[in-house]
């Protein structure tokens, strides 16, 4: 059943931006400060990761439910994966209402999704690990996006306070994690959102460029060193 939930939510999950209204960031009126262009949020082609991971999440799931159904190794990582999916599935039409419950979900979509990250095994790496690696790697980033943007929004300091604070917290957290994982889908996904920053912030506000760079080199430098350490 639980291969059978995987494969379901997972459709569930790339189908929901069809069904919802799209979301490109807290609206005016959902906070009392209003957030327009927040030096945290990447550049709009980077969420086009999501087309990538929304299908290889599909791919994943289908081989999982025909080939490793009942593999104890894919069912460890499966539980918090259907945790994370599920929350996920809800959670456009949860942004679209409230910008705190917004963030709280996507820390528990994102807290989730790597602990199925660090629990798939190495075998069948391109068909599991690698996929949730990726799927992680961009909802760590996304989880400090939604924070500053919430944060500044309802008057706890400022938005470029916010933005370096986000980036530095993403980038320590995404550290920890390749630190456990060879898997560098996961790094990826979190350099790709971090250069969607660098790219949006050029040339209006070159120091957030800037830390966002650094924040990306040192994730590149650390997944590169890991997936050469171990398979």
């Amino acid at each position: 059943m639980q291969a059978v939930l995987t494969l379901l939510l997972a459709i569930l999950f790339a189908a929901a931006p069809l069904v919802t209204d799209p979301f490109s960031g807290f609206r005016a009126d959902q906070l009392p400060v209003p957030q327009v262009d927040p030096p945290v949020q990447p550049a709009g082609w980077a969420f086009s990761i999501w087309g990538v991971i929304y299908a290889w999440l599909i791919v994943s799931a289908a081989f999982g439910l025909w080939a490793r159904r009942a593999d104890a190794d894919w069912q460890a990582a499966r539980t918090p994966l259907v945790l994370s999916l599920a929350i996920g599935v809800p959670w456009l039409a949860i942004a679209n209402a409230s910008a705190i419950w917004a963030t709280v979900t996507i820390f528990l979509m994102a807290a989730a999704a790597i602990a199925a990250l660090l629990r798939a095994p190495v075998r069948d790496r391109w068909l599991l690990r690698a996929p949730v690696g990726l799927y992680a790697g961009w909802l760590t980033a996304a989880s400090f996006v939604s924070l500053a943007s919430t944060a500044a929004g309802y008057g706890f300091g400022d938005q470029l306070l916010w933005a370096y604070f986000s980036i530095a917290l993403a980038a320590l957290v995404a550290w920890a994690v390749q630190s456990r994982t060879a898997e560098w889908t996961y790094g990826l996904a979190v350099g790709w959102a971090l250069l969607g920053i660098v790219v949006a912030n050029l040339p209006a506000l070159p120091l957030v460029a800037a830390v966002a760079g650094a924040a990306l080199l040192l994730i590149a430098a650390r997944a590169t060193t890991r997936s050469r350490a171990l398979p």
